[in-house]
């Protein structure tokens, strides 16, 4: 008996910092958010129980389309991120001999060694009309003039697959470092193409680290302020602006909660969908991270 409380006490002061940090950094917030969310100001220090700050959603266009475009872009630049990332893992985890995996992962990471407003400042002096490609394609004679390539939309996804490359390529050079080489050899000798050897071997053995690395990239992808707002300018149209606007522009806080708690249900709802879709549960998703 004296052992078994001896083990439950060190596991209790083993999980406690966790724990705290759960529940004083994301348990209380959220709770609080909730109930401001669900009160309206009738007065100075007054409020009373309502749906309003949803109701005012649905009924405002310009919210719940900037909330449909931020989900969709937030989906599509996922999918390019995957697309990008996955022949790099592979390199990484399967082609690349000795040091030079390694190596290969280390310059993948140099990047993210700068925070991400250096790195968004720096697609900025690339991409401006006075910036280095404009020039370049002046000089080449692709341009008459050095074209304006900030403030469009194909701008926020390089800016967005660029910040969460990482991300989605560590949970996959995990996955694909204990696939068995010999599998794919025989499937070889067997007469499978390279797309048949793909699709029934590489993607089944990589899907926990897909589904691991997709839902990384989703929900900071659609969590993103900064690099929507400085690639993108005022007419970004992204969704954590509008709660940022509410917050901090307007002092509107119970709207503001309430449009932070319809981006964790959309964030929710989408993960849960891409979870069933492939067939893939979440503790095997967080194993193969």
């Amino acid at each position: 008996m004296s052992r078994r409380w001896q083990g439950s006490f060190t596991l209790a002061l083993l999980l406690a910092p966790a724990l705290l940090w759960l529940g004083c950094l994301i348990v209380l917030p959220h709770v609080d958010l909730a109930i401001l969310s669900f009160r309206e100001r009738e007065g100075p220090r007054h409020y009373v129980a309502s749906l309003a700050q949803y109701r005012t959603f649905f009924a405002e266009p310009l919210y719940w389309r900037v909330f449909l475009r931020t989900a969709i872009i937030s989906v599509l630049a996922t999918a390019l991120t995957l697309v990008a990332a996955f022949p790099i893992a592979w390199v990484i985890a399967k082609l690349a001999r000795g040091r030079s995996g390694s190596l290969l992962f280390i310059v993948c990471l140099i990047p993210f060694w700068v925070s991400e407003t250096v790195r968004t400042l720096g697609w900025m002096i690339l991409l401006r009309q006075s910036g280095v490609l404009p020039g370049l394609l002046v000089k080449l004679g692709l341009a008459g003039v050095p074209p304006e390539l900030l403030y469009h939309d194909a701008t926020i996804f390089v800016g967005l697959v660029y910040t969460s490359m990482l991300f989605m390529l560590i949970p996959l050079i995990s996955s694909l470092e204990t696939l068995d080489n010999s599998l794919v050899e025989a499937a070889y000798d067997l007469g499978a193409s390279g797309f048949t050897v793909l699709r029934t071997i590489v993607v089944p053995h990589a899907a926990p680290g897909i589904s691991a690395g997709c839902i990384i990239v989703f929900m900071l992808t659609l969590g993103n302020y900064l690099t929507p707002a400085l690639l993108g300018g005022k007419n970004s149209q992204w969704f954590t602006e509008q709660i940022y606007t509410q917050f901090i522009t307007r002092f509107n806080w119970e709207q503001g909660a309430a449009f932070g708690f319809l981006l964790l249900a959309l964030s929710t709802a989408i993960v849960v969908a891409g979870l069933r879709l492939s067939g893939q549960r979440f503790g095997d998703v967080m194993r193969g991270t």
